[in-house]
């Protein structure tokens, strides 16, 4: 049996999520910085033969931006970006997410990363897929202590972006604007351990399944072309998950 690796589960799950046709069409899927796993699920697919034009922000060479964080707002704007990925030190049941710090403001007990453009790419990007690979209580909150970017807002309104599920290491929920709802559970986890380890409000389905495994010929795709192309950009999660290296590769090639 072929071992899998718990980052190449999350891909694979995160792939069929951009693929899933009651969506918006995902087009232009754009990634920001420090994203991996969504990078890799964007690659899957493209190697899997979809068409979907992929924009990492992170890419050093051969990337799409060359005034990077400006021109990707920009195309959000426009309406021209399909789906991005969010994540925080914090979510919440209203899928708020929270990149400022915990804490009385200014959130200083534990600082977050920042917020950058979150806020401006959940109103503007008709899809976001929430991801954190952490689940736990102090990640998955009932109510962030601080809102970098709101999953919710007032009827009056106008917002173009909601966020469509929230990936995390133990399952997958779907949200359907107002709430979330247990998705799927990942291998090695449980109903039980999914609450234990949930601090924020959801509703569970009296059949909730396993979160699928990636299939053969995506594992195939995962540990040859796509990471190839990754080597350049996350050369240290290519080398933890797979166990490859971009000075192997290009000793290799020459």
């Amino acid at each position: 049996m072929t071992t899998i690796a718990p980052q190449e589960r999350l891909i694979a799950t995160i792939a069929r999520l951009i693929l899933d046709p009651s969506a918006h069409p995902a087009r232009h899927v754009a990634v920001g910085m420090a994203s991996p796993i969504p990078a890799a699920a964007c690659w899957l697919l493209k190697k899997s033969g979809h068409d979907i034009r992929i924009s990492l922000l992170q890419r050093q060479t051969g990337g799409p931006f060359s005034e990077g964080g400006r021109e990707l707002f920009d195309l959000a704007g426009q309406g021209r970006i399909d789906l991005f990925f969010l994540g925080g030190g914090q979510i919440d049941s209203e899928a708020n997410i929270n990149m400022i710090g915990t804490g009385e403001w200014p959130g200083t007990e534990f600082r977050f990363p920042g917020s950058f453009g979150s806020a401006f790419m959940y109103m503007t990007v008709p899809r976001t897929i929430l991801f954190r690979e952490e689940h736990t209580n102090r990640v998955l909150v009932e109510r962030v202590d601080h809102i970098s970017a709101n999953g919710i807002s007032d009827r009056a309104v106008i917002r173009r972006g909601r966020a469509q599920a929230l990936v995390t290491g133990r399952c997958v929920f779907n949200f359907d604007g107002n709430r979330f709802t247990l998705a799927s559970i990942h291998p090695g986890e449980t109903i039980e351990s999914i609450d234990a380890n949930t601090a924020m409000s959801y509703l569970t389905p009296p059949d909730v399944g396993m979160t699928l495994d990636p299939t053969e010929a995506e594992l195939g795709l995962l540990r040859g072309a796509v990471c190839d192309e990754m080597l350049s950009t996350y050369p240290d999660f290519c080398q933890r998950v797979w166990g490859r290296s971009l000075q192997e590769a290009e000793k290799a090639a020459n």
